[in-house]
């Protein structure tokens, strides 16, 4: 009995544990959120597992030491759809991330980022007005594009040196026009029309006004989205990892609570065949 008890604190333990990379995953999305991919909801989700991971484990783990049965039965249904909503949002993580990526570009080290590349519920949000408003004002203030000067021996970067540079998406879809707009390079964030302007649209909305640059541009929303797939993905590899040793852990839990509960209804029962096999001597 004592085994079992002692093997269920650990498993609650273990969980405990766990929880902190998942609430670890949430808080570094929030701070991308922030300063990067500035998109502020999608951090939540994570962040109220993880809390509710610790809050379960602590009830499971206070359960096992004290005997207490609710805690235990909270602990194990509790856990079970913590579990599903770990799940969902793993499936949901890849399901709205799972189209669209960089196109390379000849000559060029970094890659463009197109938005009819992407399609789905996030890049319905990402390109809705209201909602990018928000976003273009949130990677303004974040200086990205400020933070891409690069001096080499006192020297300005060169178009040669910038072309072999590994911009991030967000670097590569806000802060210069689309490379078939055929702009001719001044600095990282000051760029010339060149004698055709392409199709694209994007090459119109284009500006050396360092406030203004590609923030409205389709390209812009596709870098964001781009940017938001790698760090979703990141933090959903870690989340499959965790979730394989939850649910190992939450079957050993079940399976060592069902072997107190069948200890506890066997001492019962012996201690009533005890009862009738050893009547008292003394009738009244």
């Amino acid at each position: 009995m004592r085994a079992s008890n002692h093997l269920i604190g650990l498993l609650n333990f273990l969980t405990f544990l766990l929880s902190i990379p998942i609430l670890g995953g949430g808080i570094w999305l929030s701070s991308r959120a922030n300063n990067t991919d500035c998109m502020k909801f999608l951090q939540w989700p994570l962040i109220v597992i993880g809390v509710a991971i610790m809050v379960i484990s602590l009830a499971g783990f206070a359960g096992a030491c004290y005997r207490n049965t609710f805690l235990m039965w909270f602990y194990l249904w509790a856990m079970f759809f913590i579990i599903a909503a770990l799940i969902g949002f793993v499936i949901f993580a890849y399901a709205v991330t799972d189209k669209g990526s960089g196109r390379m570009v000849p000559k060029r080290v970094y890659l463009d980022y197109y938005l009819q590349d992407y399609s789905g519920w996030l890049e319905e949000r990402v390109s809705d007005d209201s909602y990018w408003r928000k976003i273009g004002s949130c990677i303004r203030d974040s200086k990205v594009c400020a933070k891409m000067g690069r001096n080499i021996g006192g020297v300005p970067e060169s178009a040669d040196s910038f072309y072999l540079r590994r911009l991030s998406p967000i670097e590569s879809g806000c802060c210069k026009p689309p490379t078939e707009c055929d702009y001719v390079y001044v600095n990282e964030t000051v760029w010339n029309a060149g004698g055709v302007v392409g199709n694209n649209s994007d090459c119109y909305r284009w500006s050396n006004d360092q406030e203004q640059l590609c923030y409205s541009c389709n390209s812009c929303k596709a870098g964001v989205l781009a940017s938001l797939k790698k760090s979703w993905r990141k933090v959903s590899v870690i989340n499959i990892v965790i979730l394989i040793i939850l649910v190992i852990v939450y079957v050993v839990a079940c399976a060592a609570f069902r072997n107190n509960r069948r200890i506890d209804n066997d001492e019962a029962y012996g201690e009533t065949r005890m009862t009738k096999a050893h009547p008292s001597r003394i009738q009244f």
